[in-house]
């Protein structure tokens, strides 16, 4: 039997990935978590060979849950299944310790490819993310501005260009207006960029949105 815990700060979405992952018969889901204080305590109280992984959640998002694993030598190995971008997410994701990258609005039966994959000690990733990957072999890491970004600076991004005011991405990510601030002027200065007007123009040039 393979068990799994999920952790994604939606009920129906957990919802969902359980009753599909339930389906295959070899796969138990034994427990479920909804922020990253939430999964740190399930994992210590459950058996786990697979953490079923979102990187949007409230307060600490999903990349300090791979840094905390990796800081840990946890064999848990991680399925991250988020609806970033995966020419934007999926090669960070696998660089800082996941197994695998699946996107949300994907195929619903690829979860259980993907949590098989995983368990035979294999890297599960799209076709999509398997070029990005070949491709990014010849190419310098941070060759784009925005690679440098880390994870919170990327939301703040992405959610700037579309639209978001700040009061609403302070919300969304439950941090406060102060910090979400100090992410957007970060991103300004790493991107030499100076209003949310370039912000944006450059987010749509690098097809981030």
């Amino acid at each position: 039997m393979i068990h799994v815990v999920l952790c994604d700060d939606h009920a129906v979405v957990r919802r969902g990935v359980r009753d599909m992952l339930s389906e295959a018969g070899d796969i138990e889901v034994t427990g479920e978590a909804a922020s990253y204080a939430e999964v740190r305590d399930v994992l210590r109280k459950v058996k786990c060979d697979v953490l079923v992984l979102d990187l949007n959640m409230p307060g600490r998002g999903g990349m300090e849950v791979l840094a905390s694993l990796r800081e840990t030598a946890s064999p848990i190995k991680v399925l991250i299944v988020s609806m970033f971008p995966e020419d934007q997410y999926a090669i960070r994701c696998l660089r800082a310790g996941a197994q695998g990258y699946l996107n949300k609005a994907g195929n619903p039966q690829e979860l259980v490819s993907a949590v098989h994959t995983l368990m035979q000690g294999r890297k599960y990733v799209t076709p999509e993310v398997a070029q990005m990957l070949v491709e990014s072999l010849s190419k310098p890491e941070l060759e784009v501005p925005h690679a440098s970004l880390s994870e919170r600076e990327l939301q703040t991004l992405l959610k700037i260009a579309s639209g978001k005011r700040l009061s609403d991405i302070a919300e969304e990510l439950m941090l406060s207006p102060k910090t979400v601030s100090v992410y957007r002027t970060r991103v300004l200065e790493k991107l030499k960029l100076t209003n949310n007007a370039e912000l944006t123009v450059y987010a749509i040039r690098n097809n981030l949105v």
